[in-house]
C-alpha cells in the first residue's frame, strides 16, 4: 500500500521521465532513480524467507527487478512483487512511483 498520494507519485514520475521518449526510456529513467536513491542493502521476506536486496536491475524482458541474495544463492525478484520491510528503506518512494507508473 502506497504511503504517497497520487500527486506526489506523479511528481516523482515526472522527475524520472522528464526527457524520456516512450515506455522503455521512461522505465530506464525510473530505474536510474532507483539506482541512485534506494538505500541498499536491506532485508525483506520473500515467501517467508529472509533475503537481502543488494541492488536493482533490468530483467531480460525489460522489467525492473530487485537483485536478492540469501547466502550464496542469487535471485532477481520483480520489484512489482517485492514486499517491503517495515520500516521501508530510504528511497522506497521510487519503488512506489514505479509501481504506480506500471499500473
Amino acid at each position: 500500500m502506497s504511503t504517497l498520494g497520487r500527486a506526489e507519485l506523479e511528481t516523482l514520475i515526472e522527475e524520472a521521465t522528464v526527457d524520456a521518449w516512450g515506455e522503455d526510456e521512461q522505465r530506464t529513467g525510473l530505474l536510474t532513480m532507483l539506482e541512485e536513491h534506494l538505500e541498499v542493502p536491506f532485508t525483506t521476506a520473500v515467501l517467508g524467507v529472509e533475503v537481502t536486496v543488494r541492488g536493482v536491475g533490468l530483467s531480460p524482458d525489460g522489467g525492473i527487478v530487485a537483485l536478492c541474495s540469501r547466502g550464496r544463492v542469487r535471485q532477481p525478484i520483480g520489484i512489482l512483487d517485492l514486499p517491503l520491510p517495515v520500516p521501508a528503506p530510504g528511497g522506497a518512494q521510487w519503488i512506489e512511483a514505479y509501481r504506480y507508473w506500471a499500473s
